[in-house]
């Protein structure tokens, strides 16, 4: 590697059930350790997570139920993937926002704590964003090949928007050209979000709400049939726009539609 290293570094990947780390499950972890003389060592371990394994998932990283059916849960494999972690340094892609907060709960469940005191991350996607940002004017240095002039006046920027749309669908000539198309895209890279802030969430392809203690990973029809006067609380208080048109329609009866 390119990398020095004072001590061992473990690079983590994780597949799931979901992207709701407070309810989804890991059902296929790898763990390659890079110690400071090179040397190498993995372990790649498949995990029955306890929970069905919802259809968009699998399409995602290929894994069924039959896959995971007889092998062991978490638990079972707790103190060795600890173990494993021990003193190391922790890498991988998306793992601060996603892979550790998972691999936390999952430890948390089976009465393990992993100890972050002192343990650097390195999050390859952030290093990638900050190499390559990811504002409009960056977009349009990028697609266009010329700096954007007076950029945070609306009219400029939206006249950038569309220079750096155009260059997108020129460059890169297998998107589709329909706005259905192009926004289902980069959908299907985030498929369980609902709202802007994450506070409800797909699960299984039913809409769940995604905070608090009281209602957290419930299906937003199971609360309004017990407890529709959560939503008119959510309308008295300070959520994003999008979050409260959910909790309207939520208090009236309607529910989210793939």
């Amino acid at each position: 590697m390119n990398l020095r290293l004072e001590r061992p570094i473990v690079f983590i990947d994780t597949e799931t059930t979901g992207l709701n780390f407070r309810i989804d499950r890991i059902i296929d972890i790898a763990l390659t350790k890079v110690h400071p003389d090179e040397r190498e060592e993995t372990k790649n371990i498949l995990i029955n997570p306890g929970m069905p394994i919802p259809g968009e998932a699998t399409s995602i990283h290929g894994i069924t139920n039959e896959d995971v059916a007889g092998k062991p849960t978490f638990d079972h494999y707790a103190k060795e993937i600890i173990g494993f972690l021990k003193d190391c340094d922790l890498a991988g892609f998306n793992i601060d926002s996603f892979d550790i907060p998972l691999l936390k709960e999952e430890l948390n469940r089976a009465g393990l704590i992993l100890e972050m005191n002192g343990i650097r991350t390195l999050d390859v996607k952030s290093l990638y964003h900050f190499l390559d940002p990811r504002d409009l004017p960056s977009a349009h240095r990028k697609y266009c090949k010329k700096e954007l002039e007076g950029a945070h006046r609306s009219e400029n920027d939206v006249k950038a928007t569309i220079a750096v749309l155009n260059a997108q669908l020129d460059i890169h000539s297998s998107l589709p050209k329909t706005v259905k198309e192009l926004s289902e895209c980069y959908d299907k890279r985030n498929p369980h979000g609902i709202d802007t802030d994450g506070k409800f969430v797909w699960a299984g392809g039913v809409p769940c709400v995604n905070f608090g203690k009281k209602h957290n990973g419930k299906p937003i029809k199971e609360v309004y049939e017990t407890d529709a006067d959560f939503f008119s609380w959510m309308l008295t208080k300070d959520f994003k726009q999008d979050a409260k048109k959910i909790a309207e329609d939520a208090f009236n009866g309607k529910f989210p539609q793939k």
